[in-house]
């Protein structure tokens, strides 16, 4: 029993619905682990282990040996400023990164999926008898080319 080939429309609202989802979806999640982070990262304890950490890699820094230590500038824990102050940014470049992106692998696999099947079904009839006349002139010319007799 044949199953009834999705629609053109169908397949388009599937593609768009997944590329909307994967472009909407991160940002969001993202911004609700933000919430949770950000209570986390103002407790005091975080900064005083922050300025401990520092502390630590300037005794650190002046010594010799393989690992040369720098001091981290950020009076801050970095993902406390990172959160604070460059998520807009991030989210923004994921939303144009991904859009775009995205919305251009849509493009592709929609012409893909629906495109051919679409150019298939469209053809007239006579086109494809032509397409086998042309296959079976050059199969012909070949076989005179190399000597051989059309059977």
């Amino acid at each position: 029993m044949d199953r009834p080939k999705p629609t053109r429309s169908l397949v388009g609202i599937a593609l768009v619905a997944s590329w909307a989802l994967a472009v909407v979806g991160p940002p969001l999640a993202l911004a609700r682990w933000r919430e949770g982070r950000l209570t986390a990262l103002t407790a005091p304890g975080v900064q005083a282990g922050w300025d401990d950490f520092r502390e630590a890699m300037r005794r650190e820094s002046g010594r010799e040996g393989p690992v040369q230590r720098k001091v981290p500038k950020s009076l801050e824990p970095p993902e406390l400023v990172w959160l604070r102050d460059y998520f807009s940014l991030a989210v923004v470049a994921w939303i144009v990164l991904a859009g775009v992106l995205g919305g251009f692998l849509v493009f592709v696999a929609f012409g893909a999926t629906v495109g051919r099947r679409l150019l298939a079904e469209d053809q007239p009839a006579g086109d494809r008898d032509y397409q086998k006349q042309d296959q079976g002139n050059t199969e012909n010319a070949d076989e005179r080319k190399h000597g051989q007799s059309p059977s």
